[in-house]
């Protein structure tokens, strides 16, 4: 009888230990609106990518390996480079895919800027893309530091 008791107690406290391990729950979009609430001054008059065919259409990101995004853009190339895309991707694999996509765009990117704008490529060359689990982002922005510490206070 004891012997039943302490295997259901082990097996009760494995069910409990285990049941805050799941993935952490990030709503993208808020966490663009965090960011943007933060940096106005840096993300007025970004173009915001609403459907996930804009990622194909930008970043040649397939819709299947997103579960979730917000991005915005600044389609002017005369200024300064920002661009902040945040996604989820579904699993490991389409992360790894989602970060092949993203680096490809950073290294289009550098290369544009660092053909005419040295002010602009060493604003590129400060920022970078990332990954964390199923969360991929590239963040090309003057408040680079800052917006990722709002992006991994989401995902971690």
């Amino acid at each position: 009888m004891k012997r039943i008791i302490t295997a259901t107690m082990a097996a009760l406290i494995l069910v409990l230990a285990f049941a805050g391990c799941g993935a952490k729950s990030v709503d993208l979009k808020t966490v663009m609106s965090d960011v943007n609430s933060k940096y106005s001054d840096a993300t007025t008059g970004l173009k915001e990518l609403s459907d996930v065919s804009d990622l194909d259409k930008y970043y040649s990101i397939s819709a299947d390996n997103v579960k979730q995004f917000a991005a915005e853009i600044n389609p002017d190339t005369s200024t300064a480079p920002v661009e902040i895309v945040l996604v989820e991707a579904v699993d490991q694999t389409a992360a790894e895919k989602v970060k092949k996509a993203l680096d490809i765009r950073y290294q289009s990117i550098y290369s544009m800027y660092s053909s005419y704008s040295s002010e602009h490529v060493e604003l590129v060359k400060a920022c970078k893309v990332t990954q964390n689990g199923n969360f991929v982002t590239m963040v090309i922005a003057e408040n680079y530091d800052g917006i990722m510490e709002i992006v991994n206070a989401a995902i971690k």
